[in-house]
């Protein structure tokens, strides 16, 4: 396939890229900045300027593919305005420039804190969404109007806390989440495991408008999570605080309709 990806210098992106690339996809990156892409560059992908705020970079990124992922967002330390512009709006202005290519698929990958708080039970992908917080809010917005939108093939894959292949993210949470409980439990997923959600997502013959979670086997509590990097126990100080966070993610859908199943079932 000739695939364009969004977001391609952040964590998620940059990894997909090159792992998209590596099974024989040429891949198209749209970056604003190619300076901190130039490690992307190789025989199978390319690098495109452009940004989801303006409508004009979009049309030549999207000439010519089969299928788009779009990864790029604005997620820690964005307003709510500045969440509902890029991952709102500018959801709405690259779907509009794929639908006008004649672009095959349109995956986006969206979160599973779009379920909002429901009290750590597994939230499956019909269930009702109620955030609170301005990032998936605005992802849900994005979703809803993909879904709505005639003539485009468009998937959504709700991600959970994503892990591995040298990701810091592990650490990046402890701060903010130093104050939870430590049996609060957090589904995740690898890297590799997102990649091949998406590989099957694009290769899936059907059905089109389609929402999957896509999640490890288990959910480690935060003990496990924190001792994972050599971290000291979160100390409860804040345990409400993690409401917002507590709905755990249901992967039996996209398990059973593309045979997804993790490369890393449990945290590793």
């Amino acid at each position: 396939m000739k695939l364009l990806v969004t977001g391609a210098t952040g964590k998620v992106g940059h990894r997909l890229t090159k792992r998209l690339a590596a099974r024989g996809d040429h891949v198209r990156a749209l970056v604003r900045d190619p300076a901190r892409a130039a490690d992307l560059r190789g025989d199978r992908i390319e690098l495109v300027t452009g940004d989801l705020l303006d409508e004009g970079s979009l049309t030549a990124a999207v000439r010519g593919v089969d299928a788009l992922v779009h990864c790029a967002a604005f997620f820690r330390g964005a307003t709510p305005e500045q969440a509902h512009a890029v991952n709102d709006l500018g959801t709405r202005h690259l779907a509009h420039a794929a639908r006008a290519a004649s672009v095959k698929r349109f995956v986006f990958t969206s979160t599973g804190l779009v379920y909002g708080s429901n009290g750590g039970r597994l939230a499956r992908e019909d269930d009702p969404c109620n955030p609170t917080a301005a990032y998936p809010v605005s992802k849900l917005a994005a979703e809803r109007f993909l879904l709505g939108l005639e003539g485009l093939d468009a998937y959504v894959l709700r991600l959970p806390f994503v892990y591995g292949d040298g990701d810091p993210h592990i650490e990046e949470i402890i701060p903010i989440m130093r104050g939870f409980a430590p049996t609060f439990r957090m589904s995740i997923g690898h890297h590799a495991d997102v990649a091949q959600a998406v590989r099957r997502v694009l290769d899936a013959p059907s059905p089109a408008h389609r929402v999957y979670n896509v999640v490890d086997d288990e959910a480690p509590d935060l003990l496990t999570l924190f001792a994972s990097v050599g971290a000291p126990p979160p100390d409860g100080s804040a345990a409400e605080r993690a409401s917002a966070f507590d709905a755990l993610l249901d992967g039996r859908r996209i398990r059973e309709d593309l045979g997804f199943a993790p490369e890393f079932p449990r945290l590793t």
